[in-house]
């Protein structure tokens, strides 16, 4: 409890009189302050009791009276003490009418009572609310501690600071997403927050800001927690009046250990991220039995079950589409470099080589969104850095697939309804300019098959970069079309260089080769039919297509040549679109 005016006159060894005031009696003091200065506002902070005893002051002319009480009462001073039989046998009537006229206690000091007196009064009485605050703050941050190493964590730790501040708490994840509340009613009101909390994480941590409500009464503060350049949580706690020094203590305990528990070590990271690269690295290399004795605990349910690969890499704005990377024979052993010394993250401690903090982000970003929604139904994620990528081992069906998915149809929607352009100004998959994302998905597999589902996440990797879409899952390339693929530049000039012969031909006003090739391939190979598309005789497109043959030095009866004619005609025919 604050020190007050009703506890200085309940002092009974200070012998305090109330003369004006009586009602305002419970307001708290923060100082005890004497002056005989006519005007001593400049040196008041607010909450003092002033004592004087009038030695400059003509305390019983009304006007010079009323001008001080009126300057000091606005000021913020809490009350006058005016110490009777020093320069006046009594206390002024001036004075007190003044005192009633604003509202401001006056309280008569005998001349028995120094005041030296009550400023150690009122001074003991502030230390010893101080120590209150520390105590009551030491023994919070004990209960606190106990909740976090308990069973519950920091579900009970959140309710045991909403009941010390007598309001609320909330703990959001590094998503964003809300993950505890106290008590439950309290998790709807932190949703509202959404956009508070995101701003607050753009900002290194340690940062904290005060949210002005309007929907309610409550006093909302944020608290970022994490150590590093990026918040790895937010600690959000709401009351109806700012926080006192006890309060203060609660909230910074329940930040430190919030902190220790959201927060790993960096050794622990290390380890972790050291033994999931060794996992990945045997089932890679076709050792799923050795794969599943290293994983353990940690990644052994993960196994358990089918599971899909995602490799996500950067996609720089200015990127132009490129040949496709897809050798016709994969290698037995996958060309996966993992370095000796692994990241914790893409936005701290990535290669120089890689993009920008942008595409950093992006990363980061998705990895965090996986492994949120991961931890919040207490599923495994494995996620190992490679360089400037992500590789990622996902549950099927799980919290982490579907967070994935979901981020990049978030980032698509950003882009707009169309893949987004190629080109140095061009938006990508974060809806940002100057940074995106690809990210290639394969079917669900198992242990046995994760060389083959590397393979197809890389293939439907390869696949997103060309259409310029966030993600692309092997299902979608397996499902679709080969026609998107002949839109690369270096199939159409091989298509251009097959086909430049005949155009030449056909150039010259000679017969027209080209239309005939592709309505005689287009026929399979039917004369009549062909040549009814074309309207004319059989014989006529016989005679075209020995001219070919003669033309290209290749012979129509080898299907592989009909093949090549056939998509080289599809990719130079304006039909294939990326």
């Amino acid at each position: 409890m604050p020190h007050t005016l009703a506890s200085l006159v309940n002092h009974t060894a200070l012998k305090l009189t109330v003369l004006a005031g009586e009602d305002r009696l419970d307001v708290p003091v923060r100082w005890a302050h004497a002056s005989e200065l006519i005007d001593p506002v400049p040196y008041m902070e607010g909450g003092e009791l002033l004592l004087i005893t009038a030695l400059k002051l003509d305390a019983e002319d009304p006007d010079t009276a009323d001008r001080y009480v009126r300057r000091v009462a606005e000021a913020g001073v809490v009350g006058l003490g005016f110490a009777v039989g020093v320069n006046y046998d009594g206390v002024p009537e001036a004075l007190v009418e003044a005192a009633r006229r604003h509202h401001l206690p006056l309280l008569g000091v005998p001349r028995r009572t120094p005041f030296i007196a009550i400023s150690k009064a009122v001074s003991a009485a502030v230390a010893a609310d101080q120590y209150r605050a520390v105590t009551a703050g030491f023994e919070a941050q004990r209960e606190l501690t106990r909740a976090a190493l308990g069973a519950e964590g920091p579900a009970e730790l959140l309710a045991r600071l909403a009941a010390h501040l007598g309001g609320w708490a909330a703990l959001y994840d590094v998503s964003g997403a809300v993950v505890a509340a106290a008590p439950d009613w309290a998790a709807r009101r932190a949703s509202r927050l959404a956009g508070d909390v995101a701003r607050l994480r753009e900002r290194p941590a340690p940062a904290s800001s005060v949210v002005s409500d309007t929907d309610g009464d409550d006093r909302v503060e944020l608290q970022s927690l994490g150590t590093g350049r990026r918040a790895r949580g937010v600690l959000a706690v709401g009351t109806d009046a700012p926080l006192g020094t006890a309060a203060r203590y609660a909230v910074h305990s329940a930040v430190a250990l919030l902190t220790l528990t959201t927060e790993r070590s960096r050794a622990l990271q290390d380890a972790e991220q050291r033994l999931g690269a060794a996992v990945l690295k045997m089932l890679l290399a076709g050792e799923p039995d050795h794969a599943r004795a290293v994983a353990g605990r940690l990644y052994g349910g993960l196994l358990d079950a089918p599971f899909r690969m995602v490799v996500a890499e950067p996609v720089p704005a200015d990127e132009q589409p490129t040949a496709p990377k897809l050798p016709a024979k994969f290698p037995a052993k996958l060309p996966v470099k993992f370095p000796a010394e692994l990241p914790t993250s893409f936005g701290q401690g990535g290669p120089p080589s890689s993009p920008g903090a942008g595409t950093a982000s992006a990363l980061d970003a998705l990895a965090d969104a996986m492994e949120s929604a991961a931890a919040r139904t207490g599923e495994a994620v494995l996620a190992v850095p490679d360089g400037g990528r992500l590789i990622v081992l996902v549950a099927d069906g799980g919290a982490a697939a579907d967070a994935c998915t979901a981020f990049a149809a978030s980032a698509d929607a950003r882009c707009g309804e169309h893949p987004r352009p190629r080109g140095r100004n061009s938006r990508n998959g974060t809806g940002r300019e100057g940074e995106g994302l690809a990210v290639g998905l394969s079917a669900p597999t198992g242990p046995m098959a994760a060389a083959n589902a590397y393979r197809q996440a890389e293939q439907a990797l390869s696949v997103a970069r060309r259409r310029g879409r966030t993600l692309v899952e092997h299902e979608d390339v397996a499902a679709g079309s080969v026609l998107p693929l002949l839109a690369d530049d270096a199939v159409r000039a091989f298509a251009d260089g097959l086909l430049r012969a005949l155009r030449e031909h056909d150039a010259t006003g000679r017969g027209d080769l080209v239309a005939s090739l592709r309505a005689w391939l287009a026929r399979h190979g039917q004369w009549d039919a062909a040549a009814a598309d074309l309207g004319v005789h059989r014989h006529t497109l016989r005679y075209r297509m020995r001219r070919v043959e003669e033309i290209l030095g290749r012979s129509l009866d080898d299907p592989d040549v009909r093949m090549e004619l056939w998509l080289a005609l599809k990719a130079t025919s304006g039909a294939v679109g990326e």
